[in-house]
């Protein structure tokens, strides 16, 4: 057979292409992944107050976004094959558990200032919590780090478990005498004048003197939006930090054994509650230290699951179907913006009730 007609005869024989709307930018083993998908995460990774991206720093983080829309997807059908998709119950817990440090009020301004309704945060959430379950089963669970990994790093990295300087752990709850823009703990517990505030700092004593957990505390009633999630904890503070800091405070550390906490100190802009969680003397640390122990084991198993993360992608993505229109209509107009992928919505950074952006799976 001729060359012109064989080439004729494949061609006849080849499926016809599939065809879909404009507004969809992606299909992953049929499901179409559509443009308000991306436009969606997309803005909310825009600062609006920074400077406009350009059409071609715009088009490359949509790009990117699609591409984590897209692994979210196999690993969502992944998950869902495996019997491992988030119930109705754990949705809602985990909605709960976001939704209470705010009131509703400022709940549903920041859902609709994102442009999401509660049913799109609940299936994001559905989305991000079935992925884990997959991961944490087909990934984190078959990690393992033996005494001799542990052995191994130490040796090849002891300098730097040689402390130059005394270090001091501390945890605190923050009260302020005004009212704050944001309050991020789970009472949603603000004092507003500096008699409200003595009034708090005396309720969280009696509670700490009647045996109440000072992580727990700090978590429901801390007004400093940085530490208030994670119990108050500043992680280690070198001495050398704690020399430039007020001097009442770092009077108040070094008064304090491990374990103990300060009576509420008032500093020029709040009262804070102190808590000395371990101090550390300078010198090596050995390779029993339980703390060089624990920063070990979470270094390597760290690693060895973002690898692992990776590898499991990468056979996910060679097993499904993906076809990306998106990059299509990229490379077709040469790099010049598609009209299928020009914003009609300025972008938003608004605070947010959640982690809502695509998981980050590589």
């Amino acid at each position: 057979m001729p060359l012109a007609g064989l080439a004729f005869s494949l061609l006849a024989g080849c499926k016809p292409s599939e065809h879909h709307a404009p507004d969809v930018w992606a299909v992953v083993n049929g499901t179409e992944i559509k443009r308000d998908d991306v436009e969606k995460y997309y803005r909310s990774q825009v600062n609006p107050e920074g400077q406009e991206p350009s059409q071609e720093e715009a088009l490359s983080l949509k790009l990117n976004v699609l591409d984590q829309l897209i692994n979210n997807e196999i690993l969502l059908e992944r998950a869902k094959k495996l019997n491992l998709e988030a119930s109705d119950g754990e949705v809602e817990d985990k909605f709960t558990e976001l939704k209470s440090p705010f009131t509703e009020e400022e709940f549903q301004r920041q859902l609709k200032s994102r442009g999401m309704t509660v049913d799109d945060l609940k299936r994001d959430l559905r989305r991000q919590l079935s992925i884990q379950k997959l991961l944490n089963r087909e990934v984190a669970a078959k990690i393992t780090i033996t005494d001799q990994d542990v052995a191994d790093f130490y040796n090849a990295n002891h300098n730097q478990f040689n402390v130059a300087e005394p270090q001091y752990r501390i945890s605190q709850i923050v009260i302020t005498p005004h009212k704050e823009l944001q309050v991020r703990n789970r009472k949603n517990d603000d004092a507003t004048n500096p008699a409200e505030a003595e009034r708090k700092a005396k309720m969280l004593m009696d509670k700490l003197n009647s045996g109440a957990d000072f992580a727990q505390l700090a978590m429901d009633y801390s007004e400093d939006v940085n530490t208030a999630g994670n119990g108050g904890d500043l992680g280690y503070i070198p001495e050398s930090a704690l020399n430039q800091s007020d001097p009442l405070l770092k009077k108040t550390v070094l008064s304090l054994k491990p374990g103990q906490v300060s009576p509420p100190i008032q500093l020029k802009d709040s009262i804070r509650i102190l808590k000395l969680v371990a101090r550390e003397a300078a010198g090596q640390r050995g390779v029993n230290d339980p703390q060089v122990q624990q920063t070990i084991r979470d270094t390597l198993r760290n690693r060895k699951e973002q690898l692992l993360r990776s590898a499991y992608l990468a056979v996910a993505r060679d097993e499904a179907k993906v076809t990306n229109y998106l990059a299509q209509q990229v490379i077709e107009t040469a790099g010049k913006l598609p009209e299928a992928a020009k914003s009609t919505l300025p972008p938003v950074q608004p605070p947010t009730p959640a982690n809502t952006t695509p998981t980050n799976t590589q």
